[in-house]
């Protein structure tokens, strides 16, 4: 009797997990920024290091938003 109540009470959580992951809004993916994305990745305490890798990621993904006075909500078409 005991293991059937419990089998039960856990199909019907399971059964509630279900529907209510139903609901759940998901996240939208952001604009990827390539400039952004690739600055990101140089950490250095080394200024000279730092400087060196913005300047291959300016070469890579071009001039930042910042630079060209674009938002990030503007889009190029």
């Amino acid at each position: 009797m005991m293991k059937k109540t419990t089998t039960t009470t856990i199909f019907a959580l399971v059964i509630l997990l279900c529907v209510l992951s139903l609901h759940i809004d998901t996240a939208e993916a952001i604009e990827y920024d390539c400039y952004d994305a690739c600055t990101t990745a140089c950490v250095s305490l080394d200024p000279r290091v730092v400087a060196r890798c913005d300047r291959k990621c300016s070469i890579k993904c071009g001039p930042p938003a910042s630079a060209t006075g674009l938002k990030s909500e503007d889009h190029i078409d």
